[in-house]
This record gives structure tokens, sequence and C-alpha cells, in this order.
């Protein structure tokens, strides 16, 4: 078992859940259908995510098997598996690759009027294959010495000449970025947005490198003034017990993007049910389940993130950096222009 480790949560000596962590999947031995199970597979690498699954089984006495790995690996895993799949629930986060897994055929929409009531219409997928549970903003940080919060107000302005060599931001094969394009298509056309690709590459301060934490260590760091990333790395630093994370994100600023226009870019984390699914009842559970105040209250609390239920407490920090107008499309639209994304951004030399 060296490319595959196992770990169960315990309560009260019971194994409550059970988590695989798949480097290949030879070794994994799924549940089929039983009365008092559901089997999700999870890109989601959060140890959050097991308090969450234990409440679960707590609330409705469903024993949660879970299988990690990367996205792709899931969804090809399942398309391989075919109706021999174990899978009830894929849980992953951003909405293009839950385009992705929708393309694939995997999912089955789910007639739940506990989802649709619950979870905002801009944030499920039109036909109920698939639901975001939380909601993540992409905005812009800046470093708090070299900039001033009224410079910026625009993702276009990202693009401006008067950012040359200021502008930090992971590839465009990035997912999360694929989406914030996939935005920009719907609200300005392919022509403007790849006008504004190829400004925003031709103002980066360094070929695009690392994940989010690192563009907005290196904007502390003055190795750039601006950087696009998700909100809750930021709080990741603030909390971390590393003396240097903390000072680094000290010096960073949010600004929330497009107050006067369609508003910032918002992503999610969700999930859908699996059109084989062997327990399907269960896994339909596990999602109205995910709607609930608890759970929405864990899992937005659990990776500092926002819930997509109104009046769900949030993360102090989060809640500091203030309120604001996010942008209302239907996060499926991001799946949708995917592709063209990414042949913007190709064409526009953002690598």
């Amino acid at each position: 078992m060296s490319n595959l480790s196992r770990r169960s949560l315990l309560l009260g000596g019971t194994s409550l859940v059970s988590v695989v962590t798949v480097g290949r999947f030879t070794a994994y031995k799924p549940v089929f259908a039983q009365t008092g199970v559901v089997n999700v597979y999870s890109s989601r690498h959060y140890d959050s995510d097991k308090v969450l699954f234990q409440k679960f089984t707590q609330s409705t006495g469903i024993r949660v098997n879970v299988l990690e790995a990367n996205d792709d690996q899931l969804i090809e895993r399942i398309k391989s598996e075919g109706s021999n799949a174990p899978a009830d629930i894929l849980f992953t986060v951003d909405a293009g690759r839950l385009w992705r897994a929708q393309e694939a055929g995997i999912f089955q929409p789910v007639n739940s009027p506990i989802l649709t009531q619950s979870i905002p219409s801009s944030v499920r997928e039109p036909g109920n294959h698939w639901f975001g549970f939380t909601r993540r903003a992409r905005v812009i940080m800046y470093n708090k010495d070299r900039v001033k919060p009224n410079e910026i107000s625009t993702y276009e302005e990202l693009a401006d000449g008067k950012w040359r060599g200021q502008v930090l931001v992971r590839t465009s094969r990035n997912v999360y970025n694929q989406s914030l394009v996939g935005a920009f298509i719907r609200h300005i056309g392919e022509g403007r947005t790849e006008r504004w690709a190829q400004g925003l590459a031709q103002n980066l301060a360094r070929p695009p490198k690392g994940g989010d934490t690192d563009q907005i260590r290196a904007a502390a760091a003055g190795a750039g003034s601006l950087a696009i990333s998700n909100t809750y790395y930021l709080i990741r630093l603030l909390k971390s017990p590393k003396p240097e994370d903390k000072a680094a994100g000290q010096k960073i600023g949010i600004i929330f993007p497009n107050q006067n226009s369609w508003g910032t870019h918002v992503n999610i984390s969700g999930a859908g049910l699996i059109k084989t699914a062997p327990n399907a009842r269960n896994g339909q559970r596990f999602l109205e389940f995910l709607a609930t105040r608890e759970a929405q209250e864990t899992l937005a609390l659990g990776n500092n993130e926002y819930p997509v239920v109104a009046g769900v407490a949030i993360d102090p920090i989060l809640a500091g950096f203030g309120t604001f107008k996010s942008d209302t499309i239907n996060a499926s639209v991001f799946g949708r222009n995917n592709a063209l994304a990414l042949k913007i951004t190709d064409r526009a030399g953002w690598a």
C-alpha cells in the first residue's frame, strides 16, 4: 500500500468515516449498495471535511466512506467504472470542474425541494446536476506600502500600463483563473477579454508560478504590487503559527473588484449525485445535509469561505474584510466558457 493510505475517524470507539487517500486506485476496496453507507469521491483535502462527515453520520446514522484524489483522477475513475462505480457523490472545488464532470455524463439531476429552496440559483446548475455549497471570492490584493486602495477598483484595470511589471498571478492553466476568464467572456465578450488578458500578461511581475499563497507572499515581499487570489489564502497566512506568514499577511490589503459594475467574481465548492450511485437516496440525503445551517457553518468556518445559505456565521477575519457585491451569473457559465478561456489565455501569452 505504498501509494495509498487509509485513515479512520473514531468517535466513541466506532468508525464513522473511513478515508482513503489515493496515489493509484488499485488497492481501494469500495462499499457498494448498503442501507447505512454513502460513498464520497472527494478532491477536497481539508481536515474540516472529516468533521463534516462525522456530523452527517451523527445526524443520519449513515456512514461516510471517502476516496480522495485529484479531480481528473476521480472523474476518469467514475467514467471507467461505468455502471459498476461505487461512487455516490463527487465533492470538489470550482464550477469549472463540476461542469467537466457533468459533460462527462457522470451526474444525475436531483429533484429536491430542500436543495432548490436552500441553494441560490446562481450557484447551482440549472438542471440540478450539481450544487454549490460554499462561495469563494477571487479578489485583488495589494501591498499596503506600495498601493493605495483607491488606485484600482476593477479587474479590467489590472491590464492598465500603470501596473507594468507589478501583477502577480498563478498560471492560466489553473481552473480558478480559467473560471475568472470565463466570467469575463460572458460580461464583455471574447474580443475584449482577449485584449484584457494580453494587457494582464504584459503586466506580470514574473512568469506565473506557484499557487495563490505564493502570489500573496511575493506581493508582501515587494516582488510585485498586486496579486489575484481567493480570500481564504490570505486568512490562512494571517492565522498561521509562523510569524513570517502572519507578517506577510499583515502587509496585504483586499479590494473587492467591480463593485460599480457586475460585482466580484465568486466561484464555488460543490457536489453532485453520481448517475450510477448504488446508494442514491443516501447520496441525496448527504447533499441535503450540506445545505443545513450546521453543515454550512462547518464548511464555511473550516476553510474560511462564504456559505451559500444566508445568515450563517463566517470567520471573523473574513467578516472583517467587509461586505461586497458579488457577480450573480450562474456558475455553470464558468465551465461552459472554459475551453474558450484557455484558447484566449494561450493567444494572449498568459502562461
